[in-house]
């Protein structure tokens, strides 16, 4: 029993984190969009509220009188100026008075006249201490001016403005021109609200929907949480524990039935739980006699590629006692085994042949077609005759069954070591690459033949070649300029031919390196796709003297 309930509750408290989560977020977005709406309603409100108490009052009040009690100052003795006033003045500050202490939001609510750098006060409402006299002076707030300048005229602009003053706090102000009886502004009425109230009106709203939202989502979570449980935890818990049981007795052949009846999707994928436990083991006997057999052809793959890599001829130095020439070799496959193939043999004490070949095509079936030509290739060049001759007699001989309709291509060369004269044929193979002794590596081009077992009755064509001390012939399959990067760019004949010319009077074994450090470092991290194979021979004469 305690482990049915282990997943459920666990399953069940995820719900529970999910539902506090999407509250949260609920909260936040609605925060995020109720909050400026709030706010953009409330200043609109106090937009047209502010203005209307500026207007009733500009209305109400007689701008010549107002302009009057400015006028009516003498000075005592002091220099002093003293005002007269009369109850129609104090009629009009008892109406500010009363105004100002009925609307919350209102801070100050006063008449002033304004100058180039200053504003004159009329009435202040006195509810408070503070209050500004008639005939006081005051600068204006920064951008005070400015703003008291769009009321005061004909055609006031209605807009709110926003001040931080160090003296009258964190204030909203609108104002309304007085006209005297000529139709022109002499005075203006300002009323200012507190910013801080109109903030907490609308933090007291936002937050009083927020918390709607918060009481909706628990009603909603608990109710949500007792039906998933119901028709959901509760069945998934089932499958949690038939799961583990099978994991558990995955190597018993153990049966696993569910006792689930939802009539919906779960019940389905209970009868499918079953199924696949059913499939699943009938899988692991089969997994079990196919992993056998790939272990068996994997290990058969292994020894193919032992009896390949033995087919060529891997001792270096390959003729220790010749002194006429060196040369060095390597094949690395894409695949456990490859279709390219190099050989290099003696056919008397005076002529070595060079072989480079390249079977079309991967993996086993090429290796064998690869080991069938090597073979032929080697004993017709035994018996005599020239590389066109012995290429003319392989090609009848592979072309007889090849259903696979296989075909390689091949550079043979033999060459006469007391003199350096050669002959070769290249058989749809890559041009090779010589340099003479104190120069660089360049591609011997010339027209090449079709490639060994294309076609029944070719011909092939053959050239002369004069190798002198000193001179190195170099000779590879495609693999190498084809040899492709993570970007799929080609190694290509222009990189081939400045890694042989990196250290191009090296020896055979360090000049093959060389290219196929500079092959790695330009593959990276991409995988192999074709056999590279590479070979190359430095003719030094019956001498043994070379000049680099």
């Amino acid at each position: 029993m305690k482990t049915k309930e282990k997943p459920q509750k666990h399953l069940g408290s995820r719900l529970i984190v999910i539902s506090v989560w999407f509250s949260l977020i609920t909260i936040i977005i609605a925060t995020a969009f109720v909050a400026p709406y709030k706010y953009y309603k409330e200043m609109e409100e106090c937009t047209d509220t502010a203005y209307a108490y500026a207007c009733t009052a500009a209305k109400l009040i007689d701008g010549d009188k107002a302009i009057g009690y400015l006028d009516s100052a003498s000075f005592d003795k002091n220099g002093q100026p003293i005002y007269s006033t009369d109850e129609y003045y104090h009629r009009i500050q008892t109406y500010l008075n009363t105004t100002q202490s009925e609307y919350d939001l209102m801070k100050y609510f006063y008449v002033f006249v304004p100058y180039e750098d200053e504003v004159v006060y009329i009435w202040d409402a006195d509810n408070e201490s503070g209050a500004c006299q008639l005939g006081d002076r005051e600068g204006y707030m920064i951008g005070g001016k400015e703003a008291v300048a769009k009321a005061f005229n004909s055609d006031p602009i209605k807009v709110l403005t926003i001040f931080n003053d160090e003296t009258y706090g964190n204030i909203v102000s609108a104002y309304y021109p007085i006209y005297n009886h000529d139709g022109k502004p002499v005075a203006v009425v300002g009323v200012d609200l507190s910013m801080e109230s109109i903030i907490s009106t609308v933090v007291r709203n936002v937050l009083f929907i927020d918390i709607f939202i918060v009481i909706i989502t628990l009603i909603v979570m608990a109710v949500g949480n007792l039906m998933i449980r119901r028709r959901l935890v509760q069945p998934i818990g089932k499958l949690n524990t038939a799961t583990k049981s099978m994991v558990e007795n995955i190597d018993r052949d153990q049966h696993v039935d569910l006792d689930i009846h939802t009539n919906d999707e779960l019940e389905e994928l209970a009868a499918s739980f079953s199924k696949m436990n059913a499939d699943l083991r009938d899988y692991l006997k089969k997994l079990e006699s196919v992993t056998a057999e790939k272990e068996r052809i994997s290990a058969e793959l292994n020894i193919a590629t032992q009896i390949q890599l033995s087919m060529l001829p891997r001792d270096f130095p390959a003729f220790p006692d010749r002194q006429e020439f060196e040369l060095f070799a390597s094949m690395d496959p894409a695949k456990e085994v490859g279709g390219d193939f190099y050989d290099f043999f003696l056919i008397d004490d005076d002529h070595l042949a060079l072989v480079m070949a390249d079977v079309s095509g991967k993996g086993v079936p090429a290796a064998l077609f690869m080991a069938n030509a090597k073979t032929l290739i080697k004993n017709r060049a035994l018996v005599g005759g020239s590389p066109a001759q012995i290429l003319d007699y392989v090609n009848e001989k592979l072309c007889e069954g090849n259903d696979l309709q296989f075909f390689v291509t091949v550079w043979l060369a033999i060459i006469d070591l007391s003199t350096g004269k050669g002959m070769a044929a290249n058989a749809g193979h890559e041009h090779p690459a010589l340099r003479h002794a104190g120069g660089d590596f360049e591609l011997v081009v010339y027209k090449h033949s079709p490639g060994v077992a294309m076609f029944e009755g070719v011909r092939f064509r053959e050239h002369t070649f004069e190798l002198h001390p000193g001179d190195t012939l170099f000779v590879y399959t495609d693999g190498v300029p084809e040899a492709t990067d993570s970007k799929n760019e080609l190694f290509n004949n222009e990189k081939l031919l400045a890694a042989l010319n990196k250290e191009s009077a090296a020896n055979p074994e360090t000049l093959l390196q060389t290219v196929r450090k500079e092959i790695d470092a330009f593959v990276g991290e991409a995988p192999q796709f074709d056999d590279i194979t590479m070979l190359a021979f430095r003719y030094d004469g019956t001498a043994g003297t070379s000049q680099n």
